[in-house]
């Protein structure tokens, strides 16, 4: 079978940039959302997830699941900062590729003759996007 996409995607983004952003936060349970009112929690770090808290749950259930999380209302432009380098860097590489979101993109590999091939081209460019944009993330080859 020959590979035809791979997947980004860009690990608890919003967190990860907050992370870039104050050292502090690394390894403590952090969320990112309104909190007034009817508040949702936008991203959660995988330390808060051990609690329970979950993306798109209510401030308000997160806080009481997790009260000695980090509550952050986010940096909308940093994140926005981040993607365009990630982006950047896929456009250097890629010859085709789709931005789903701020976090998340689909490459054409069909210049590729083997599974192998691409496999090899995906971690360069993963290792590479996390040298720059200096965040984690996930990918997935079909």
């Amino acid at each position: 079978m020959e590979p035809k996409v791979l997947h980004f995607d860009l690990d608890t983004f919003f967190i990860s940039v907050e992370r870039l952003m104050n050292r502090n936060l690394i390894g403590k349970p952090v969320m990112v959302g309104g909190r007034a009112g009817r508040g949702v929690v936008a991203a959660c770090s995988y330390e808060a997830r051990k609690f329970g808290v979950r993306s798109g749950m209510p401030s308000m259930q997160a806080q009481r699941l997790c009260p000695h999380g980090i509550f952050l209302s986010g940096h909308s432009s940093a994140y926005g900062e981040v993607s365009k380098i990630v982006t950047e860097v896929v456009k250097q590489e890629a010859e085709l590729f789709e931005k789903a979101s701020i976090d998340e993109f689909y490459l054409d590999l069909s210049r590729f003759s083997s599974m192998e091939e691409a496999g090899k081209w995906a971690w360069i460019l993963r290792d590479k996007i996390r040298r720059e944009a200096g965040v984690p993330l996930s990918m997935g080859l079909s």
